[in-house]
């Protein structure tokens, strides 16, 4: 019995944000961005949308193509860093949307691995207990926590979200396995300081900007390129496979130079490497998912494909899954 993803969706806002406009807000240039991080525009949710809107669209497309009622749902798990609210969990405020009535619901933030930590969550469920079939969707509103003044993040992270129905099956196809890791020494690297019980919400952290995400970029860089082969390495060996039999790479849309450098050390052809980044920019846990499911949108996975993901990201936080395609 394996965990199997049934149905695929995503949802971007219709905002976008290309680098020419971002050359009149901070100091930098298209040339300055594409060189970097491989960006030419990412998509911003208007001021009334929230991440449980584009959950809500992500997860009605998925269900649609499940072809899985709201009903039916047994578990709802949303990760994001950017909830709707502090309280209740934005996973609730999808499952009322939904009428999902049934449906057990709760959030998860592991940041930019957020998805891949969600779904290892739900095969665990789903092949451990009752449930039949979880929504899991990653979803992200980071232009409300982007510092518009910091030319550094704010050319990198936009808005979006992407959803995946799981249910379970006998075969030798599905989700083969799953590995997740965590350095909370490098929690400093990748923050936003402000709003929790640390430095609840005041003038003074207002003032000093620290409800804006906080990035010391290179160190980033250096600790994705470094665990992309270690978590690639771990998965295959757990589902006693090799990287030659990887079909497709579906990596967290962080920046294009991550996505480059690790095909190569992974000696994975680009023509088999997962790519949006250039469109949507870093949509943290709504990456994986949204590139997946761009890609089932336009027919480029077939039955039988072996897919390796892997995200890493804020905690530091790190993991991958191994999906063999059944549909």
């Amino acid at each position: 019995m394996r965990a199997h993803i049934l149905g695929t969706g995503f949802a971007v806002p219709d905002g976008v944000l290309s680098n020419s406009d971002l050359e009149k807000m901070v100091d930098t240039s298209d040339d300055w961005i594409l060189s970097r991080t491989g960006i030419s525009s990412r998509r911003i949710a208007d001021q009334k949308t929230a991440a449980s809107d584009l959950a809500y669209l992500a997860a009605c497309s998925a269900l649609e193509d499940a072809e899985i009622e709201p009903q039916q749902l047994d578990m709802i798990i949303v990760a994001t860093m950017t909830p709707d609210m502090p309280m209740p969990a934005t996973a609730c405020l999808l499952q009322h949307r939904l009428s999902a009535s049934k449906a057990a619901a709760f959030d998860l933030n592991a940041a930019c691995t957020g998805f891949i930590y969600a779904l290892a969550v739900a095969e665990h469920f789903l092949l451990s207990s009752h449930y039949k079939y979880i929504l899991v969707v990653g979803a992200e509103v980071l232009s409300r926590v982007v510092d518009y003044t910091d030319r550094n993040t704010c050319v990198i992270f936009g808005d979006g979200a992407g959803a995946v129905v799981l249910g379970k099956d006998e075969g030798d196809h599905g989700i083969l396995a799953t590995y997740l890791a965590a350095d909370g020494e490098g929690w400093d690297l990748l923050k936003i300081p402000a709003g929790g019980s640390r430095y609840p919400a005041s003038a003074e952290t207002v003032a000093n900007r620290m409800h804006y995400m906080q990035m010391q970029g290179s160190e980033i860089f250096k600790f994705a390129v470094r665990v992309i082969p270690q978590c690639a390495e771990r998965v295959l060996e757990r589902a006693g496979l090799a990287i030659e039999d990887v079909d497709y790479l579906v990596l967290h849309q962080a920046n294009l130079r991550i996505i480059q450098t690790a095909a190569k050390k992974l000696n994975i052809p680009w023509e088999n490497v997962l790519v949006n980044i250039d469109k949507y920019g870093n949509i943290s846990a709504g990456s994986i998912p949204l590139v997946l499911a761009e890609a089932v949108s336009e027919n480029r996975l077939k039955k039988g494909d072996l897919l390796l993901l892997i995200g890493f990201g804020a905690g530091l936080t790190m993991g991958a899954a191994l999906v063999r395609w059944s549909r």
